[in-house]
């Protein structure tokens, strides 16, 4: 991204900038507080805010009066549709039935506004015959796969990176800091589509979870000003995607590269970031809480 000025302009344009290309409610699990859910959707609806859908595990899906109940209400209110996530992750602690469940009634309510991600582990546990909820040393036991990433999207990022690294490490490269210095970010770190506000109103690039681009309740702000980059020196170079850079800066505020190397470029920027967050008050890393539970 080009300086113009002293001034990064804004990486989003004005006809993508807004909300009017769509909504999706997400978390955390939605489903935990109900009855706000519902307020947003109806919030969105009256604002015609358009593609409204929401995600979630399926905790909730206790028998299907329940489950129609509730998707049947959101329908009601403007929900256009619904993604039911599937992977070992829940699994441990969502019953697969509870899944199949919410799938089986969605597509009543929904149709062909259902989307189940990821279908890959969908199919896999359908195969296994797996009901109940199974722990990911267990299901990979049973899975016998050698891969159990394969044909699915996976992203070493977040807690992923040291929580499940502890776990599962050992199956998976590791690499030098240097490795992922001129590797692109994928996705992309500044892109026009599925951006994330959090519960803070924080605007969210990406998946990039503990950085803020700005307030999103002040999204009209961050298009005409931009982002001024002397003030925001982490956002600096991601957005010029020079994690070398901010690699270095972080070197000179103390960082020290993990000897054992990283899954991932996101799981050295969280590294890096997580150093650089109790160095120094950085706006854009925010929220801070993201940092204080990654470990």
């Amino acid at each position: 991204m080009q300086l113009a000025g002293k001034i990064k302009p804004s990486p989003y344009g004005p006809e993508t900038i807004s909300l009017n290309h769509g909504l999706h409610f997400t978390g955390g699990e939605p489903f935990l507080n109900y009855e706000l859910l519902c307020k947003a959707v109806g919030i969105a609806h009256e604002l015609k805010i358009p593609s409204t859908f929401v995600e979630t595990n399926c905790y909730w899906c206790v028998n299907d009066e329940l489950t129609r109940d509730k998707l049947q209400l959101l329908k009601e209110r403007g929900l256009n549709g619904i993604l039911i996530s599937v992977n070992p992750f829940f699994l441990e602690y969502v019953p697969f039935e509870r899944t199949e469940r919410c799938i089986r009634i969605s597509q009543g309510v929904f149709g062909e506004n259902l989307m189940v991600y990821q279908l890959e582990y969908y199919r896999r546990f359908k195969e296994l015959g797996i009901k109940d909820r199974v722990s990911i040393k267990d299901y990979l036991n049973l899975e016998k796969r050698g891969d159990f990433i394969k044909n699915v999207e996976f992203f070493w990022m977040g807690r992923a990176a040291y929580k499940l690294g502890r776990k599962l490490g050992k199956n998976f490269h590791q690499y030098p800091a240097d490795y992922f210095f001129n590797k692109p970010c994928m996705p992309s770190f500044l892109r026009n589509w599925h951006n994330h506000f959090d519960n803070y109103g924080n605007y969210i690039p990406g998946y990039c979870g503990g950085i803020s681009l700005g307030d999103c309740r002040n999204l009209d702000r961050l298009l005409i000003e931009g982002i001024r980059s002397e003030e925001y020196p982490v956002l600096n170079f991601l957005m010029d995607e020079d994690l070398g850079g901010l690699f270095q800066f972080a070197k000179d505020l103390g960082y020290r590269e993990s000897q054992e190397g990283y899954f991932s470029k996101c799981h050295l920027c969280t590294d890096i970031r997580k150093h650089l967050v109790v160095k120094k008050d950085f706006e854009e890393l925010n929220p801070k809480e993201f940092y204080l539970h990654l470990e």
